[in-house]
């Protein structure tokens, strides 16, 4: 037998809620994935409200005055707009048909911002007759919106996007001449246009990154006062929260000891990106944010009270923050131990409903197995690929030490993937239907399931 190298485990964090649904209601689990098919994704709306009131508490304490858009591509489940909704929080949508779900599911206009880069008239003149807010990425888009609003008899409300100075070569937003010239247009197109603010698009996940950038679109909104724009008092800090998927001294040690031969070797570590997932938590990032100093010792939110600027965070990923699990049910092992060191486990499904494969990574946390037999304990090292014929479609290209023997039927539960990972990429390959989301609400008693969207 070959040993090669030994899996590094990485354990998922897992919410008390999740621990309990895993604990007490594994048959309940069992029962939705016999009912309802592999994979299928469990979301967690009572969670997602926990984590609307702690970022909100977070942004509090800074004394910053923060309204929160929640980002609606980073999950589709209506059951997360709704409790939007229900919190008064709105939602950021960059598509016609997510401020269609945004609206149905009870979010009103006003509360609903439009970004992405030069939308669509058909998305333009449903915002403007919504009265959503909307954040133009060029001059040309704001001639073709105030246009729309012209022909409604409406107003509508902008923001202008900025390119910040960490980031000049963004595709997103407007360099310093043309953010100038957009300003000046505002100033002619008042009949049409309420000039609200400044936003911007950022990569990465730094918050004192982005703390810069906030104090940079303070500047601009200053700067656009002084010359007329009198409502000017909006910045769109956009989202970027990291979050924390396992524990930061179990991540480090893993970025430590990360090599190739971790890895199913048509897919190599050199050059992967992978997500930060011993981040911060959402909360303490966003203290981190509004207590960075600017401009001396004074504070980001301390500047923005002074000068009457309100926030806006776009966060999708970190409200998301265990809110949802996936669980696949596998279809067929080939322990290959004997000559390759591993097993590859196939499960009914494939990686696009885990969908790190759009950033050429791998989703990192350890699955959980959840036998239907019970076996001795011994160390299983084995990858997970999908049931298509791509050679690509693994689920997990890591090599993963589970604790007893994977067989055909058993569960594999992969935590924590309601933000970005359930349907950003999913497809209907070989013509399979598209998983099913059961929305699960813990409540006092037993758990109460129902499909999304009904």
């Amino acid at each position: 037998m070959l040993t090669g190298v030994h899996p590094f485990p990485l354990t998922a964090l897992r919410h008390p809620a999740v621990a309990t649904l895993l604990d007490e209601h594994r048959d309940l689990l069992a029962e939705l994935l016999d009912g309802l098919g592999s994979p299928l994704h469990v979301v967690l709306p009572e969670v997602f409200e926990e984590n609307v009131t702690a970022l909100r508490q977070a942004f509090a304490e800074t004394g910053a005055d923060v309204d929160i858009l929640f980002a609606k591509k980073a999950n589709k489940a209506d059951c997360y707009v709704r409790s939007a909704a229900a919190l008064g929080v709105g939602i950021d949508a960059a598509s016609t048909s997510e401020l269609v779900k945004a609206l149905a599911g009870g979010v009103p206009g006003h509360r609903i911002g439009i970004s992405g880069p030069e939308k669509d008239d058909t998305l333009h003149t449903l915002a403007v007759q919504h009265d959503c807010l909307v954040a133009i990425d060029s001059i040309s888009e704001l001639r073709r919106l105030a246009a729309t609003a012209r022909l409604a008899h409406r107003k509508v409300r902008v923001l202008l996007r900025a390119r910040t100075t960490s980031q000049p070569g963004s595709r997103f937003g407007m360099a310093a001449a043309e953010r100038d010239a957009t300003v000046n247009l505002c100033l002619e197109l008042t009949d049409h246009v309420s000039f609200r603010g400044f936003s911007f698009h950022l990569n990465g996940y730094s918050p004192e990154e982005r703390a810069t950038a906030a104090n940079e679109m303070i500047e601009h909104c200053l700067d656009a006062r002084r010359r007329g724009a009198l409502s000017v008092e909006l910045v769109d800090i956009g989202g970027g929260l990291p979050m924390r998927y396992v524990d930061p001294p179990l991540w480090d040690e893993f970025i430590r000891q990360n090599e190739p031969a971790h890895y199913h070797p048509t897919k190599t570590s050199r050059g992967f990106y992978f997500y930060p997932y011993g981040g911060q938590p959402p909360t303490q990032a966003a203290r981190t944010i509004m207590n960075h100093p600017v401009d001396g010792d004074e504070s980001l939110s301390a500047k923005a009270a002074r000068n009457g600027i309100r926030f806006i965070v776009e966060p999708g990923r970190s409200l998301l923050d265990q809110a949802g699990f996936t669980v696949y049910r596998v279809q067929q092992v080939d322990d290959r131990r004997d000559t390759d060191g591993y097993a590859i486990v196939t499960v009914t499904g494939n990686s696009l409903s885990l969908c790190e494969q759009w950033f050429n990574t791998d989703y990192l946390p350890d699955p959980l197995l959840v036998s239907t037999q019970s076996g001795a304990d011994e160390v299983f090292p084995a990858c997970v690929a999908g049931s298509t014929c791509l050679e690509n479609d693994m689920v997990t290209w890591r090599k993963i030490g589970f604790p007893r023997p994977v067989r055909p039927g058993d569960h594999l539960v992969y935590l924590n993937t309601a933000g970005y990972h359930m349907d950003f990429l999913e497809s209907r390959f070989h013509d399979t239907p598209l998983p099913l989301k059961a929305v699960l609400r813990l409540g006092d008693a037993s758990p109460r399931w129902r499909l999304d969207g009904i």
